[in-house]
């Protein structure tokens, strides 16, 4: 199983679609498309040698999904919402999209960041992923080390780009293709 499928399951979709007010095949259908999303993001800074985006240890740190949003995708939140719903089945709209966002932004940040640590399993359950010491204050502090240059291309590029399909080829159409050249173009082509 690659690490995005275990990323995948351990989404729990139907605390998601009761969230969102949907049924559980349009749940699913935007969080395969969410979760990429939110990976690309990553990816984008991770290509980077600059620092951490403004906010984003903190907001990790406080399992705030809405401030891990806008700083991995700043004033383009909406138009990187859009785009993904854009991808994704028929009943995944860009108001969705972007309920949904920062719903997943602790859970993908909590999987990553385990990954980054050198764990095995799935993300932590969304609680653990939300503040108040332990891995959630550790969560901060390993991204904007990983993000902050010095390295990034490493594990996190590595992981980040084996998760979306990144090396060699795209692995069944990917969500690195598509999804990838329209987000890079969003957010100004850092890669």
């Amino acid at each position: 199983m690659s690490d995005l499928d275990a990323l995948l399951k351990s989404i729990p979709i139907d605390d998601i679609a009761q969230k969102l007010g949907v049924d559980d095949a349009t749940a699913t259908a935007a969080v395969q498309q969410a979760v990429p999303t939110l990976l690309a993001g990553l990816q984008a800074h991770a290509d980077t040698d600059g620092p951490a985006p403004d906010g984003l240890e903190a907001a990790a740190d406080a399992g705030d999904g809405d401030a891990v949003v806008k700083s991995l995708f700043g004033d383009q939140s909406d138009q990187v919402a859009h785009a993904a719903a854009g991808q994704a089945p028929a009943g995944v709209s860009s108001d969705l999209m972007q309920k949904l966002l920062p719903l997943l932004a602790p859970m993908v940040i909590a999987f990553v960041t385990q990954k980054l640590l050198g764990g095995k399993g799935g993300a932590a359950p969304a609680g653990q992923a939300q503040g108040g010491g332990g891995a959630g204050d550790a969560l901060g502090s390993i991204l904007g080390s990983a993000l902050g240059g010095g390295g990034a291309g490493g594990g996190l590029g590595s992981i980040l780009g084996g998760m979306l399909g990144g090396g060699g080829g795209q692995q069944g159409g990917g969500a690195g293709g598509a999804l990838g050249n329209i987000l890079g173009s969003i957010l100004g082509g850092k890669k």
